[in-house]
């Protein structure tokens, strides 16, 4: 992999990560389009996307840092010491962490377990990004049609956690997106779009740091000096790119619906099918 390769692909994850129309479908294409995906050892493709998934999960600390520090010190103050309370007596910031920890259950427990399927071939098929794309991109659609968009983060709650929770776990089949099946989720749930979107990102923390930790340790003796430097400089990228991406959804959703996503997804994966059966 050179450098030039390096900072498209980290451009592409941190702008895909966050936009609900997969990231991993499209570092895959782009991966089979530079020939860097072996077939004999797809693992190593699987590595190195969730790798540079930490710059976009540095993205997520940063923009959200203000955020993050308030759920954490209501969190631990309201649940540890003298001032501890009841679940229902804490304040809508110690619950949402809460709710993350709650919602990352699922992916934490389904991901350990199918880890040697989702290193596997499967996950590269482009025939199953691409209908993926297309059926998620429905899906997305169809919850704008029927969502009340009438609910805050002030008014998440436990199931709304663990249902949103499930639902990042279909991320696992590539071309779906988990930025894509969380926000789905949430509006089928009755989010506000934004509010659906800003609960995506923060679930996204614990899932995206343990599995590119994961990654790390399970391929750093196979790296050489150069996979280390490719790996950061795509790594820098996507934080770069991903901080962006976050802050143009956030202010998109605000006033907009996600049908542009919609279209593109269907689009996308009618192309990839096409271009699949090409090869």
């Amino acid at each position: 992999m050179t450098i030039l390769e390096a900072i498209i692909l980290g451009i592409i994850q941190g702008l895909s990560e966050f936009i609900p129309i997969s990231s991993t479908a499209h570092l895959t294409i782009a991966g089979h389009y530079f020939g860097l995906i072996d077939p004999d050892h797809p693992e190593k493709w699987t590595a190195f996307i969730a790798v540079i998934q930490l710059g976009t999960l540095a993205a997520v600390l940063i923009y959200f840092a203000s955020e993050i520090n308030d759920t954490i010190k209501s969190f631990f103050k309201e649940n540890y010491g003298s001032n501890k309370k009841s679940f229902k007596e804490q304040s809508s910031e110690s619950k949402l962490g809460w709710f993350v920890i709650l919602g990352s259950i699922p992916i934490m427990t389904i991901g350990l377990g199918l880890k040697d399927f989702i290193r596997g071939t499967f996950t590269k098929d482009l025939n199953v990004i691409g209908i993926s794309l297309i059926v998620l991109g429905v899906i997305l659609f169809l919850a704008e049609r029927v969502a009340s968009l009438d609910r805050d983060m002030k008014k998440l709650n436990i199931w709304d956690s663990l249902l949103v929770g499930l639902a990042q776990c279909v991320a696992l089949i590539p071309g779906s997106s988990r930025s894509g099946t969380t926000i789905t989720a949430g509006l089928f749930l009755g989010l506000k779009r934004e509010t659906a979107a800003r609960f995506s990102f923060l679930l996204g923390i614990p899932a995206i740091f343990g599995s590119g930790l994961y990654e790390f340790y399970s391929e750093f003796s196979n790296l050489s000096q150069d996979d280390l430097l490719t790996l950061a400089v795509a790594t820098i990228f996507s934080g770069i790119s991903g901080w962006l991406a976050i802050d143009f959804l956030l202010k998109y959703l605000r006033k907009k619906s996600t049908l542009l996503f919609v279209l593109y997804r269907i689009g996308a994966g009618s192309l990839v099918l096409i271009i699949s059966r090409s090869i």
